[in-house]
């Protein structure tokens, strides 16, 4: 295995993003409400920060036409999503607006309430911070929402679950 170091070429960062997808990571969908509406978008940079307080991390892509309306919010809601909602992954990678038959559930801030997720972080923006072709937002939480079943992962571009093994 020859070591690579990343650089600022269509090859280099393309290596990069290689070697990042060896990591595999859980998926979420964050809702918030934009100018025209409620809005979701897929991420899988989403972790813990903190637990006291409360504070959770995510970072959206500068260049996605939805990083306005998140990285303006005042609050927005992160739903991990589970074994069985590749299909909810694949609808908000694409485009954010299209919340068509997933009910009308809100938060209590009145972001959408994505269905049957694990879980579900309500959060009020705490922190807004450079992160290169990303930004890193840091939300409060303000309740978190458990619900059971298998996570839905991401690895190697793919997305997947674990094999389970009687």
């Amino acid at each position: 295995m020859k070591p690579m170091t990343p650089d600022p070429s269509p090859e280099g960062r393309r290596a990069f993003r290689d070697a990042l997808g060896r990591y595999a990571t859980g998926v979420t969908v964050v809702t918030a409400l934009g100018p025209r509406g409620p809005v979701g978008i897929t991420a899988n940079s989403f972790t813990s920060v903190s637990l006291d307080p409360p504070l959770v991390l995510w970072c959206p892509a500068r260049d996605s036409q939805r990083f306005a309306a998140f990285s303006g919010a005042g609050h927005y809601a992160i739903h991990v999503l589970a074994a069985d909602q590749t299909d909810l992954a694949l609808r908000f990678a694409r485009g954010g607006e299209d919340f068509a038959g997933l009910g009308r559930a809100t938060t209590p801030e009145g972001l959408p309430a994505l269905p049957r997720c694990l879980a579900r972080f309500d959060c009020a923006a705490h922190g807004n911070h450079d992160g290169g072709d990303h930004a890193i937002l840091v939300g409060h939480v303000l309740r978190a929402t458990v619900f059971g079943g298998d996570p839905l992962l991401f690895w190697g571009g793919r997305y997947g679950d674990f094999l389970h093994h009687g």
